[in-house]
């Protein structure tokens, strides 16, 4: 499974999980490891599983891999 890093990284979930992991990874090492460090490391360890949990998990009409679907279906949905 091939993941597009750019991609993930525009999505809200994504940079929420990565912002989570950056925060644990902080305490271990005892000083703000920073989000890039925490980005790098978070998708080379979590992405894949967090990518295949999330389209077996969502509706049909929710796409993980295009997050910009996501936002519109969600402002239809409201009207």
């Amino acid at each position: 499974m091939h993941i597009d890093a750019k991609k993930l990284l525009r999505c809200r979930k994504v940079v929420a999980e990565i912002n989570r992991h950056k925060w644990l990874e902080s305490e271990i090492a005892g000083y703000d490891i920073g989000f890039e460090v925490a980005a790098e490391d978070w998708l080379k360890k979590h992405a894949a599983a967090w990518v295949r949990y999330q389209n077996k998990n969502c509706s049909k009409t929710s796409n993980v891999a295009n997050p910009r679907k996501n936002i519109s279906s969600r402002k239809k949905k409201r009207l």
